[in-house]
């Protein structure tokens, strides 16, 4: 299931991330907060880094072949599938072509500090795209306030458009949740999020640029 290290308050040890840091034993906001006493050894790295690097990610930043996702018209609408080339990149490209928390948190999934990014609470119409390859990964009507300082939603815009993978990091299992183009970190799942899915897809602001509707 979904659990966090972004938010702190989860109910599963199965599926866990967040900007925050914190036991997957931890299931109530209260406990988000006496949680966040854990992490702060960790917080002391935001003073060196902004971000905290939660897992490295492979050093060739990407695994060439082929994808298939749900692509979104520059005004938000859908489509429809295409299968496309993974972005792939080296290391220097992604480092010269993003912000150095960007290249933190996408490349090397890293976390950025709780409520210090630039759309946790936006309350705008539009989409949310990647910031590395700029596909289309979560909406605004999807965005919900969860209370932890990153931006969060209960669905992506579209599954094909998302990866998620097993994160033992930080000695809990967590579920983290990348770009399907081109395997950029987003954030973590957690099973803690408003109906009708039940889910908190708590991402990190420096990972995705929005576009806000016409």
């Amino acid at each position: 299931m979904k659990n966090s290290l972004e938010d702190m308050g989860t109910k599963d040890s199965a599926r866990q991330d967040g900007p925050a840091l914190v036991s997957p034993a931890l299931t109530s906001r209260r406990s988000f907060f006496i949680g966040a006493a854990s992490v702060c050894g960790a917080a002391a790295l935001w003073q060196l880094r902004g971000v905290v690097n939660v897992a490295a990610m492979s050093k060739d930043n990407g695994t060439p072949g082929m994808v298939t996702i749900i692509q979104y018209s520059p005004d938000g609408k859908k489509i429809g599938k295409a299968t496309v080339p993974r972005v792939v990149k080296t290391e220097e490209e992604w480092k010269h072509e993003l912000s150095p928390v960007s290249f933190e948190v996408t490349r090397h999934a890293g976390t950025e500090r709780a409520y210090t990014g630039s759309t946790w609470d936006l309350h705008d119409k539009g989409l949310f795209r990647c910031i590395c390859c700029d596909l289309a990964v979560f909406s605004s009507d999807t965005k919900f306030d969860s209370g932890t300082g990153w931006p969060s939603f209960w669905q992506p815009i579209a599954r094909e458009n998302v990866h998620e993978t097993s994160d033992s990091t930080l000695g809990m299992t967590r579920t983290a949740v990348s770009c399907r183009q081109c395997e950029a970190h987003l954030g973590h799942v957690f099973d803690d999020g408003p109906k009708p899915t039940g889910l908190r897809y708590c991402m990190n602001s420096a990972a995705m640029r929005f576009v806000k509707a016409a």
